[in-house]
């Protein structure tokens, strides 16, 4: 199997281009490359895909092999790869995902993509379309218990489920130790993604992810749009926010107006390579 690794802010994944290739049992395909050790090493694959309904449809599978419905670094990188490889010449493209069709607008430098700016479209805040067990109408800054300690949670969806914790540093945050026991709390009945916020100022933060699947991860997109819908929210930030993320950084703006979250990044090539994973095809 042929494949290109690339990261989105250090959020890397496998891409296979299945205009050419066809990959059987992908779940397996996953853990088997996303394995830093006998592997490729990535957060996960995602697979480049024909869509009936948009340009290119993006299917993606965490490092243990459960599907994504989003993944926002992932899709600009996936912009990244197409243009680059000739598979459109055009800057203005859709992309079909689990969640819906996104649309993107490329910057090209030197003929080759450097930022990508995506619709990340509207944030769901409805409980039970997250999904989180919650009576009300929307989850913010609500209580919760992790490990006998109270935080203060907001619930958000951006394509996948994120849950948003501020904290006062995130470099000495316990992300590693606290991160599984909220994916796996009992009010999220799909797990959850959670986000560690230290807000620096009006229009700048800190952010720590730990993503269900996959683990504490360089950055994740659709974390980072909930991040700042969430401070917007909670009133600690204003509508356009520079996240600094472990790996790099991304623009967020949320448009309340309409309702929509534009996040503006980069994406890189790391390289090419071949991969045997017949053995998990049979």
């Amino acid at each position: 199997m042929k494949f290109t690794k690339m990261h989105g802010c250090g959020n890397d994944y496998v891409y296979v281009n299945c205009f050419e290739e066809t990959v059987q049992n992908p779940s397996a395909v996953s853990v088997y490359v996303s394995d830093r050790h006998f592997g490729v090493g990535a957060d996960g694959m995602i697979l480049i895909c024909p869509s009936e309904i948009a340009d290119f449809r993006m299917v993606m599978y965490n490092a243990d092999g459960s599907e994504g419905s989003m993944c926002g670094n992932g899709i600009r990188c996936v912009a990244k790869y197409v243009y680059d490889h000739g598979m459109t010449d055009q800057t203005r493209i859709s992309i079909e995902t689990k969640s819906g069709i996104k649309h993107l607008e490329l910057t090209i430098k030197d003929g080759k993509v450097s930022l990508v700016k995506v619709n990340m479209g509207a944030p769901v805040l409805k409980p039970e379309q997250i999904p989180v067990l919650s009576d009300g109408d929307r989850m913010v800054n609500e209580p919760m218990t992790v490990l006998g300690k109270e935080y203060r949670v907001t619930c958000v969806s951006m394509g996948n489920p994120h849950a948003v914790v501020f904290v006062d540093d995130t470099k000495t945050f316990p992300v590693e130790k606290l991160g599984p026991h909220f994916e796996n709390h009992k009010w999220f009945p799909d797990r959850i993604n959670t986000e560690f916020v230290q807000i620096i100022s009006r229009s700048e933060a800190n952010m720590r992810v730990w993503e269900r699947g996959s683990g504490e991860t360089w950055a994740c997109g659709t974390g980072t749009c909930a991040s700042v819908v969430a401070s917007v929210l909670n009133g600690y930030t204003d509508d356009r926010v520079l996240v600094h993320l472990l790996g790099g950084d991304l623009q967020i703006f949320y448009d309340r107006r309409a309702d929509t979250v534009w996040m503006t990044g980069p994406a890189t090539t790391v390289f090419d390579g071949e991969i045997d994973v017949g053995f998990l095809q049979k």
